[in-house]
């Protein structure tokens, strides 16, 4: 009970500072800062779909090392992406053991035991994915899914709403204007920083 409160909490704020930002930045790591502290997993990442190369790129990430996160494009089987656009949930219990990960040495030298993968669906478009990594084994639950599949939901509808306030054509270039965002910026000391005054790192724990 005291976990699915938390989880609750941390929607209610993560949502209300996301509906005050126009940043598709600060959108992504709200996003993921929230499901990483909440969940006390090891990290999260979010990612954008582009379409003309059926790959997955990184938007935003949290507790992850830069060497994972550049280790190579994620791609997308059609399959995949049919069911990804089905709005299907991907829950894998041994990373290391499983054909589907693609990168199954980088993840080990990760330290990544389980992974969530939960589809970001606006309009019945598929626009990207949230996946949440653990270094212990992880039997993700209900509330677990629930909880990120509710942060995916209003992370699209703001990522969409800032594409059409800054009269970008897609995704991808959302993820542009993110990367010059990124390089604008000083490296951050810890991972609270960037995130808006109106969710500090006392409220994500609390």
């Amino acid at each position: 009970m005291k976990k699915q409160l938390m989880n609750y909490e941390t929607l209610l704020k993560v949502t209300k500072a996301i509906s005050h930002s126009k940043d598709p930045e600060e959108i992504a790591i709200m996003t993921v800062e929230g499901i990483k502290t909440t969940l006390e997993v090891k990290g999260c990442a979010l990612f954008l779909f582009d379409r003309k190369k059926e790959q997955l790129v990184i938007g935003a990430s949290s507790g992850l090392s830069d060497e994972y996160i550049n280790k190579g494009p994620l791609k997308v089987l059609p399959e995949l992406t049919e069911s990804l656009r089905q709005g299907e949930v991907l829950a894998i219990y041994d990373v290391l053991n499983d054909p589907r990960i693609q990168y199954p040495k980088e993840a080990r030298k990760e330290e990544i035991t389980s992974l969530l993968s939960v589809p970001i669906i606006v309009s019945g478009n598929l626009i990207g994915v949230l996946r949440v990594y653990t270094i212990e084994p992880w039997e993700f639950t209900l509330g677990d899914v629930n909880f990120v599949q509710a942060l995916a939901q209003i992370a699209g509808i703001s990522l969409t709403m800032a594409r059409h306030i800054r009269g970008l054509k897609n995704s991808i270039d959302v993820l542009k204007t993110m990367r010059e965002v990124q390089v604008r910026r000083t490296t951050r000391k810890t991972p609270y920083e960037g995130v808006p005054v109106s969710v500090s790192s006392d409220e994500l724990n609390r």
